[in-house]
């Protein structure tokens, strides 16, 4: 009973977050499965990554429909995040087992504080486009490098990263910045999928079953009404749902230490 309701609770939860903010399903996942249910890390991170496939593709497919991916300008961050999320994956299984570290907390936490302080736009209108070829290629390649080692090393945080750039460093709105994201994270984590059930050992079915489907129902249902929504809601929705993220899983983090 304990393993269906932590797998209803991490799917669901991990599905919204995707749908919604464009998180790694395994943001909320991989801490839940260790902590709860005692699963060696490695096998939560691959079960996380499967889950995680299948969300950000239902979820880019309904942005897709509402011309809210910027598929042009994601390939270039898409081919190194790939790439890296390979090569993260395999440095992964050499070291301690770890979770999602404090600092992807705190900044998940911060940008959920930012979204609802400021749901508005701030007027920035810089973006991938506007820059000079190389400048784009030089920004892409590095946000890529990163984001891809988080998620194959850790396993979460690559959404919340790319996140980030996307809006911050970027200049998206929220709405083309998630539906580029999951875009992005369907192949990232896929990638990162493959390796770890190809280096690990076979992770308990149960849970894996159970995680793709929950988190494909949240993610599904949440993408539907995100791309409905005004963008104020929105922002403050996901607002919202990262500052949860950021709560809720420093407490889970806190009892698995």
């Amino acid at each position: 009973m304990l393993t269906i309701i932590t797998c209803i609770l991490a799917g669901l939860g991990a599905g919204i977050a995707t749908g919604f903010a464009g998180l790694s399903a395994a943001t909320v996942i991989t801490p839940f499965l260790v902590a709860l249910l005692g699963i060696r890390t490695y096998d939560a991170v691959a079960i996380a990554l499967a889950s995680d496939v299948m969300a950000s593709a239902v979820s880019a497919w309904n942005y897709y429909k509402h011309k809210n991916i910027d598929l042009k300008n994601g390939v270039v961050m898409m081919m190194f995040t790939m790439l890296f999320t390979l090569i993260g994956s395999i440095i992964a299984s050499f070291l301690p087992q770890v979770t999602m570290g404090w600092v992807s907390l705190v900044i998940t936490g911060f940008m959920g504080l930012n979204f609802i302080i400021r749901p508005s736009p701030d007027g920035r209108k810089w973006s991938m486009k506007d820059s000079d070829s190389m400048k784009q290629t030089v920004i892409s390649g590095a946000s890529g490098i990163y984001i891809g080692l988080v998620c194959g090393i850790v396993g979460a945080g690559g959404g919340m990263m790319m996140l980030m750039v996307l809006t911050i460093v970027l200049g998206y709105e929220l709405k083309p910045a998630v539906g580029t994201s999951t875009f992005i994270m369907t192949f990232t984590a896929g990638t990162g999928a493959i390796t770890h059930f190809m280096l690990g050992d076979v992770p308990n079915i149960k849970v894996l079953v159970l995680c793709i489907i929950f988190t494909l129902i949240g993610a599904w249902g949440s993408s539907k009404i995100a791309n409905k929504a005004r963008p104020i809601t929105l922002n403050r929705i996901t607002g919202i749902i990262l500052l949860g993220v950021a709560i809720t899983m420093s407490f889970v983090k806190f009892f698995a230490d």
